[in-house]
């Protein structure tokens, strides 16, 4: 296995971060970065599953387009068995829960209340991703990121000058018109609009490419990094100070001005590369003075997926610890220990899994 980097170790911040944010009330939750910044770790996990893509398409260079692009569409594919797979758990957890606790009222936690009143519609939104609960959203947004991938490596490959302008158009229409996907049957639009979000993640296909952050001088680079500390240190003082633009004194179309999650509004873009561009800088600094930190978090990063996965149900697993024993910060303790004992052994499980593989493929050669 690769050694921890930049690339992991902050992912597996994302991740571990995504965690926590998904059981709200719990005490290190108003202690997360989302509460000293404009952006969230969802951006972060965004804009660096956008560099993961460039060094998947860098390691397909070599092969014919049309096997690139099978890669790329099974990884879709993966994700999106993942995203039913979760759901699937999801459900059974909320059903248990209401059963086993008898508070009828759990059946309609995280919009999950259609499956149950209405479960012909409310399983064919799911199959096709527009039925989504709360907290189970983001990898719908990474399914359509993923699908786009194929196309984002032609273009790459063929005519690279083209990728950001026509994303760039497409964020900028998005902003302008509220372009979103629908949901069904519930009423309602996409959390995170596929649309907006694509800015993100082609940002970080391109910047981490030939022509990217990588080729910048050394100065550049250190220049960049203060003022990407600065831009973030504004940020966090916005933040905490609770201040937001009010929609009502704002020129239309008001999705350029606010701080727009849903949208990705640029407030949050910029904050969101501003972060990116310090935290890259600061794990050096990390790593020095924390390895196991940083090997710890990188092995999380490494696994996303998997992790990920399991992040979303220990999270709601944790979501009714909480509701089950009145949020006690005894039980706060034990949901954020199981959960990072958790995370840890699904990303050392994945890895076990590989070192066998790759331990039986090199036996199999030297017979």
């Amino acid at each position: 296995m690769r050694g921890p980097n930049a690339v992991d170790f902050w992912r597996g911040f994302a991740l571990v971060t995504i965690f926590v944010d998904h059981v709200p009330g719990i005490f290190l939750d108003r202690y997360t970065f989302r509460q000293y910044s404009l952006s969230d770790s969802a951006e972060l996990f965004v804009f660096l599953a956008g560099v993961s893509l460039r060094y998947v398409v860098n390691s397909l260079a070599a092969e014919p387009a049309s096997a690139a692009l099978y890669r790329l569409a099974g990884r879709a594919l993966t994700i999106y068995f993942a995203q039913i797979v979760i759901t699937v758990f999801a459900i059974a957890i909320i059903a248990g829960s209401a059963k086993a606790l008898d508070q009828p009222y759990i059946l309609q936690w995280h919009n999950a209340a259609a499956v149950f009143e209405d479960p012909i519609d409310a399983h064919i939104g799911l199959a096709l991703l527009r039925y989504q609960l709360g907290y189970f959203n983001i990898l719908p947004l990474y399914v359509v990121l993923m699908a786009s991938a194929p196309t984002m490596a032609i273009m790459d490959r063929f005519a690279p000058r083209l990728l950001f302008p026509l994303s760039l158009a497409v964020y900028l229409y998005t902003l302008a018109t509220g372009w979103n996907l629908r949901t069904w049957p519930v009423e309602g639009t996409w959390f995170f609009s596929p649309f907006a979000w694509q800015f993100i993640f082609v940002l970080g296909f391109i910047l981490s490419g030939p022509r990217g952050y990588a080729s910048w001088s050394p100065r550049a680079k250190t220049i960049l990094f203060w003022l990407a500390g600065l831009q973030t240190a504004v940020g966090a003082a916005v933040a905490l100070a609770d201040f937001a633009p009010d929609p009502a004194a704002l020129p239309h179309p008001t999705l350029f001005f606010v701080f727009d999650k849903t949208y990705l509004s640029p407030a949050r873009v910029v904050h969101a590369l501003a972060l990116a561009c310090f935290f890259m800088g600061a794990f050096k600094y990390i790593d020095r003075w924390a390895p196991r930190l940083t090997g710890y978090l990188a092995m999380l990063g490494r696994n996303s997926l998997y992790v990920f996965c399991a992040g979303s149900i220990l999270s709601l697993c944790g979501q009714v610890a909480r509701y089950t024993f009145d949020g006690r910060w005894e039980i706060d303790v034990v949901v954020l220990l199981v959960g990072m004992t958790g995370l840890g052994a699904v990303a050392w499980l994945s890895e076990w899994r590989t070192r066998l593989a790759i331990a039986r493929a090199q036996r199999l050669a030297s017979a």
